[in-house]
């Protein structure tokens, strides 16, 4: 049986959410990749208990995760009840529901229906009673956003989770969907969306300074940009990556010689910080307290503990803050 790091707590940062009584760790486990039915359970579980012994108390999921869809969901119940459900108190478990899980008109959107039965799937999957936080996953331009939010309700009201969220909506989206949630008296606490270096889609819809405007909290996936923020891929494309194994989220055809040649520039930034290019993407998107927390991928515990050495410097310089602009969005 699995026993926690007793120092855990002493290893991390935690961010509040806004002004909500939640705290999440400043980075969190994403289990979006490597905890499918393709991934290796064993590694699975010391990823995760490398991730709490660490002071990582949040994990992230989704019901089409996998593959197959809701494998992770399965995947990470298993390792739950088998060896961690002692600590469930001190876990922040969220998942989601919005893209395509099942055949027919109920299963993808934001309907009320799909929303319900995707989350009594996922809490049976995960054997649990309830999630900590739900995600409405993506915008969904046929429902009434009244349908969808109010569906976000009942659940918290039926204690099947703690808190709402939302996903990949943009800044007045979020004000629209605030406004309703607060109506109803609803926890809704964060928003969940892509944001890196190369990708600044936040900044420019207005979802960043909307949700610190709100005082909702920000957590982001693909921090990394699926590994060109690391030195995967300094000298080229590694035959073991991502990229090759599966292309799905980061095609080959992006990873051009401009790219690589970016990603060299903003390594040299990292090295002159005493940094890794990775610990510097990561604190990059910490700097300001705009976000709560980073959501950071990985295929074995070396590289969580590698991730959270982020937090140990998220000052910039502007000079660098620029330099940094001027490499990625030049």
């Amino acid at each position: 049986m699995y026993t926690a790091n007793e120092n855990r707590y002493e290893k991390m940062q935690y961010n509040r959410c806004g002004n909500s009584g939640l705290k999440l760790p400043a980075v969190s486990l994403g289990l979006w990749h490597n905890f499918g039915d393709t991934g290796n359970f064993e590694n699975m579980k010391q990823m995760c208990f490398t991730a709490f012994d660490n002071g990582i108390t949040h994990f992230d999921l989704a019901n089409n995760y996998g593959p197959a869809e809701g494998s992770a969901e399965r995947n990470f119940g298993k390792i739950l009840k088998d060896d961690m459900a002692s600590y469930r108190d001190e876990m922040i478990i969220s998942t989601k529901a919005g893209y395509y899980m099942w055949p027919g008109p109920y299963g993808e959107w934001g309907s009320r229906k799909y929303l319900i039965a995707s989350l009594d799937q996922s809490l049976q999957r995960m054997g649990l009673e309830y999630v900590d936080i739900f995600y409405h996953h993506r915008p969904d331009p046929e429902t009434p956003l009244e349908e969808t939010m109010e569906a976000l309700a009942q659940i918290v009201r039926s204690g099947k989770a703690l808190y709402a969220g939302i996903s990949n909506y943009d800044g007045p989206t979020l004000e629209k969907a605030t406004a309703i949630l607060t109506d109803l008296h609803v926890p809704f606490v964060i928003n969940q969306n892509r944001y890196n270096i190369f990708d600044r889609t936040i900044e420019k819809n207005g979802l960043k300074e909307k949700a610190k405007e709100l005082n909702k909290g920000i957590i982001c996936f693909s921090p990394l940009a699926q590994g060109l923020l690391s030195d995967r891929y300094l000298q080229g494309i590694p035959e073991d990556s991502r990229v090759r194994t599966d292309g799905r989220f980061l095609q080959e055809n992006r990873i051009n010689e401009d790219v690589l040649a970016k990603v060299r520039a903003l390594n040299d930034i990292a090295a002159k910080r005493g940094q890794t290019l990775a610990e510097m993407a990561l604190a990059w998107i910490l700097k300001d307290g705009y976000v709560t927390s980073v959501l950071v991928g990985a295929s074995k515990p070396s590289q969580i503990l590698d991730n959270i050495k982020a937090i140990e410097n998220i000052t910039f310089s502007e000079e660098e803050l620029k330099e940094i602009d001027r490499i990625s969005q030049g």
